[in-house]
């Protein structure tokens, strides 16, 4: 009884302590062994791995490719046309020992800290060095590949490798920006301007072809109408004449007829002559005769 009482304690203290000493290396992960902060082992292999308990300390970083965005940057190529530009980077560590020793205990957040400083100074010195029409033709890959060859040599310094680089916007400033849409929207109201000046030039030309062809079909029909007028009036005159040439005296009498009709008009008319008027002659008459009495 005495015997088990002093070997469980024992056992218990084995077994934690054995727990203790084992930890697991993930396959996307690196580990580091710190003994009081210094670097004692580098477990780079998935799987298990040990440790002095209670002593040594275990720091695993990531061993995947990791993306670092590098914030809007504001440079100046050669002729002078200030450009806005948003970039980001790969980047993979590739010695998680110098990577400690370089950054220490501020790890990823410390690292891209520092990296993006070097993204910056890379991306300002490459596209400074060129004019913005290269920045914003398709020779921006080759501009792309120098920024990481620029930042990989100062990467190395902090155990990273810079994978890749990528411009993702290259846009002018935001007062150049305005700037441009103000010009550019000033241009299409000049086009628009002309636009609606050659079409009014058009419509006038069009109304004044209206109207002179209205004047000239107004003129022909009231000259036709004139023409055709006289020549009704004439062919009446014939007939009046060819009628007189044969009664006379009916003549007279229609012509007092019609001359009654228009001085007589309405229910309620009143025409005052004299007695011996020639008007009356044909009212005066017995027989019907101008000479009668």
């Amino acid at each position: 009884m005495k015997k088990t009482t002093f070997l469980l304690p024992v056992v218990v203290l084995f077994v934690v302590a054995l727990l203790s000493s084992v930890f697991i290396v993930d396959e996307r992960e690196k580990a580091l062994v710190l003994r009081f902060g210094r670097v004692v082992d580098v477990k780079e292999d998935p799987g298990l791995a040990f440790k002095v308990p209670l002593i040594d300390e275990v720091v695993t970083y990531d061993d995947r490719i990791l993306s670092l965005e590098v914030g809007p940057l504001e440079i100046t190529p050669l002729d002078d046309r200030r450009l806005v530009v948003d970039a980001f980077a790969r980047y993979k560590i590739v010695d998680v020992k110098q990577f400690r020793q370089a950054v220490g205990a501020g790890g990823i957040n410390g690292a891209e800290t520092r990296l993006d400083k070097i993204m910056r100074a890379a991306t300002r010195e490459v596209l400074g060095s060129v004019s913005s029409n290269d920045i914003l033709s398709s020779d921006r890959a080759a501009l792309m590949l120098r920024i990481r060859n620029g930042a990989i040599s100062q990467a190395e310094g902090f155990g990273l490798e810079v994978v890749d680089v990528r411009l993702k916007r290259t846009d002018l400033p935001q007062a150049n920006l305005e700037a441009t849409f103000s010009r550019m929207r000033a241009e299409r109201e000049r086009e628009a301007a002309d636009e609606i000046a050659r079409g009014d030039e058009a419509a006038q030309r069009v109304r004044a072809l209206a109207d002179r062809t209205e004047v000239e079909l107004v003129s022909e029909a009231e000259r036709e109408a004139e023409v055709i007028r006289g020549e009704a009036d004439a062919e009446r005159n014939a007939i009046f004449a060819a009628a007189y040439g044969r009664d006379p005296e009916f003549f007279e009498f229609y012509r007092s007829l019609n001359a009654y009709e228009g001085a007589l008009k309405g229910n309620n008319s009143s025409l005052v002559l004299s007695p011996d008027s020639e008007f009356f002659n044909y009212l005066k008459s017995s027989r019907g005769t101008a000479g009668s009495q």
